[in-house]
This record gives C-alpha cells, structure tokens and sequence, in this order.
C-alpha cells in the first residue's frame, strides 16, 4: 500500500509540474489565450490539491 500510494504522489507531482511548465511555456511565448491560462491554472490548484491529500494520507498511514 506504501509503495503504491508513493508512486501515485510521485505522479502526482509530476503532473503539478508538468502543467506548471506548460502554463510558463504558454506565458513565455504570449500565446494571448486567457482561457487556456485560467483552465491551466484550475488544473494546477486541482492537481495541487490531489497531491497534498495523497501526501497527509501516506503520512498518516506511516504513523499508524
């Protein structure tokens, strides 16, 4: 269980970072698409969220 709850937070933050560089990427080159910018500041704060859960759950589950 540790270790699949592991690589689901290693891919989780990998996905973090993953939208993250794209939403720089589509900054830097001034794609001048607001909505695709918003959708991918949404998909972070969510991804963001999922990580955070998976985290506090391996860690509980390492204490108990």
């Amino acid at each position: 269980m540790h270790t699949f709850l592991n690589i689901l937070v290693g891919l989780a933050l990998l996905s973090v970072l993953g939208v993250l560089g794209a939403g720089m990427i589509g900054m830097a080159r001034d794609d001048g698409n607001p909505r695709r910018a918003n959708k991918l500041m949404q998909w972070r704060v969510v991804l963001q969220g999922a990580a955070l859960i998976l985290i506090v759950l391996l860690m509980s589950l390492l204490r108990g």
